[in-house]
C-alpha cells in the first residue's frame, strides 16, 4: 500500500509539472480536454506519467532516462498537447499503436518508440535514399549556393554557405519565429545556422581527425553536403556545446519555446527534423526530394 501511495504521488507531481505546457497548448488548440475518459485510461496514463522521467532505456546506444526530450514529436505525431500522464495522451497513443499493428495499450514504451522514429527518417529523403543504398550524392555546384549574412551565423562555429532556396525557406521560417515566438523576437542568436553546407571532403578529413563518424554525431555521407540540412541555435545548457549530444544537453534544447515552434510549425516552411538531434533540421523540396535544381 505503501508503495501504491509513492507511486500515484508521483504520478500527481508529474502531472502538475507537466499541466502548465499542457494548458498553453489547450488554449490554441481549442481547450483540448485532456482528463477525459478518465476511468478507462487511468492505468497507462499513471505508466506514462512515472516512465516519462524514469524510464532506463537506450533509444540510441547510450543509456538514458525517460523519453522527455522527444515529447514534443510524439505529440506532434499525435496530434495532441496534453501531458503524457493524461488519458487523452494514453488514447492518442493507443489509437496511433492500434494503426501501426501494435499492442494498442496506451503505454509508452521502446517498440512504440521504433515506429515513432522509422515514420520521423522515412521523411528525410536524403536518408531514405541511403538506406536504398543509393551513391552518397555530390554536392551541388557553387551557382546555387548562396551566402549567409552574418546575423544569421552563430558566432560559436560559423557557416557560410547554402543552397539558395534552403536560404529563402529558412529565412522566411525566421521571420514567421520571430513574429510568433516572444523568446525568439527577443534574442536574436536563436534560430542563428551554426553548419550549413559543409564541403565533403573537408567534412570527412574533419570526422576523421576527431574519430566521431559514428553516424549520431557526424555521418561519413553526411546530408550536409547538399546545402540542404542546416544546425540552428536553439539554447544550450550552460557549460555545453552548441550541438553536445548528451541526454542533459538535448533535454534542455527539447524544452526550449524555440525548439517547441520548430516541432509544430517547421514544416510550414519545408523543414524536417532529425530526432536524435534537437539543432539538426533538413529541407525537403516541394517534390519531396532533396536532388531538385535550385533556382539560379
Amino acid at each position: 500500500m505503501a508503495l501504491t501511495r509513492i507511486l500515484l504521488s508521483l504520478a500527481v507531481l508529474s502531472a502538475a509539472v507537466l499541466a502548465v505546457p499542457e494548458r498553453a497548448v489547450a488554449q490554441t488548440r481549442g481547450a483540448e480536454i485532456c482528463d477525459g475518459d478518465e476511468i478507462e485510461w487511468s492505468a497507462p496514463a499513471l505508466a506514462n506519467a512515472l516512465s516519462h522521467g524514469s524510464l532506463q532505456w537506450a533509444p540510441f546506444g547510450p543509456t538514458e532516462w525517460g523519453w522527455e526530450t522527444y515529447l514534443p514529436l510524439i505529440q506532434q505525431e499525435l496530434g495532441t498537447g496534453c501531458a503524457p500522464g493524461s488519458p487523452r495522451f494514453a488514447r492518442a497513443l493507443a489509437d496511433f499503436q492500434y494503426a501501426r499493428g501494435l499492442p494498442a495499450t496506451g503505454w509508452f514504451d521502446p517498440a512504440t518508440f521504433q515506429v515513432f522514429r522509422g515514420l520521423w527518417q522515412e521523411r528525410r529523403p536524403f536518408i531514405m535514399e541511403r538506406v536504398r543504398q543509393q551513391p552518397c550524392p555530390d554536392p551541388p555546384p557553387l551557382y546555387q549556393l548562396g551566402y549567409l549574412v552574418e546575423s544569421e551565423e552563430h558566432a560559436d562555429r560559423l557557416t557560410r554557405l547554402l543552397r539558395r532556396d534552403v536560404l529563402a525557406a529558412y529565412r522566411l521560417m525566421v521571420a514567421a519565429a520571430r513574429e510568433e515566438v516572444p523568446e525568439v523576437a527577443a534574442d536574436r542568436e536563436l534560430l542563428q545556422i551554426f553548419s550549413g553546407f559543409r564541403d565533403p571532403e573537408a567534412d570527412a578529413a574533419r570526422c576523421a581527425a576527431q574519430g566521431n563518424c559514428d553516424g549520431l554525431r557526424r555521418a561519413v555521407c553526411s546530408p550536409h553536403r547538399t546545402g540542404t540540412a542546416v544546425d540552428l541555435y536553439v539554447g544550450q545548457l550552460a557549460g555545453l556545446g552548441v550541438d553536445n549530444t548528451s541526454p542533459a544537453s538535448r533535454l534542455h534544447m527539447s524544452r526550449t519555446p524555440t525548439y517547441r515552434w520548430l516541432v509544430a510549425n517547421a514544416h510550414r516552411f519545408g523543414f524536417v527534423p532529425y530526432v536524435y538531434e534537437p539543432w539538426h533540421w533538413e529541407w525537403v523540396s516541394p517534390t519531396g526530394g532533396y536532388a531538385a535544381a535550385a533556382a539560379p
